[in-house]
């Protein structure tokens, strides 16, 4: 397939993963949904990889060739680690319900501040770090190229926030589920709108 092509399929696949992620976490607020989430978040992963290298492969510019690689390779770091969680939730945790509190406390996303839950900020660091780095090699025509450029720079700031918040008490058992609920679907408010603008930006590349 075309370098095009695979950034148009990677912004769709990553928007409609987005927005599921989004309903289920509101769901979540009254039922269990975690496997829905999970399972979605897995699928934002899945598309952000062809996203983010469709970007670098239409924007050859060699002055910023070493921003777009070093984009990628933590695009790649954030797609292992958000697997590694949210894989391990989907499959090992919801399958085996003998676990005891204290594996759980350890492995499961669903524990505030455990192991993984720490893994999946630090992925999602590592996305903010990507798409500020290939936010800067995109070359922009016109206000909508602007507002993208825009969006996944400022969406860099991520990096600082999810890096250093497990290093605090800030997320741990006992913190309301609606103050985390709150805090994902403001990102998911955010980045969906990188979606359609990434998906703009790709079809332009045909005229």
């Amino acid at each position: 397939m075309k370098n095009i092509t695979i950034g148009k399929f990677g912004s769709i696949m990553t928007g409609t993963a987005v927005l599921t992620f989004a309903i289920s976490m509101l769901i979540g607020l009254f039922s269990d949904t975690i496997f829905a989430s999970c399972l979605s978040s897995i699928f934002i992963a899945i598309g952000f990889l062809p996203f983010m290298t469709s970007l670098y492969s239409v924007n050859e510019d060699k002055e910023k060739k070493a921003c777009g690689i070093a984009g990628i390779g933590f695009a790649v770091i954030y797609a292992v680690l958000v697997f590694i969680v949210y894989y391990a939730e989907c499959t090992t945790i919801r399958m085996n319900k003998g676990l005891s509190e204290a594996t759980l406390s350890i492995i499961s996303y669903g524990h505030l501040g455990s192991l993984f839950f720490n893994y999946n900020l630090l992925g999602y660091a590592f996305m903010a770090l990507s798409t500020f780095l290939l936010g800067t090699t995109i070359n922009v025509d016109n206000k909508g190229d602007k507002c993208f450029k825009a969006m996944l720079m400022i969406h860099g700031v991520f990096f600082i926030i999810c890096l250093f918040i497990p290093m605090f008490p800030i997320f741990t058992d006992g913190t309301s589920n609606v103050v985390g609920t709150v805090i994902l679907e403001a990102w998911c408010i955010y980045f969906l709108p990188i979606c359609v603008l990434g998906y703009r930006y790709f079809n332009k590349q045909y005229r």
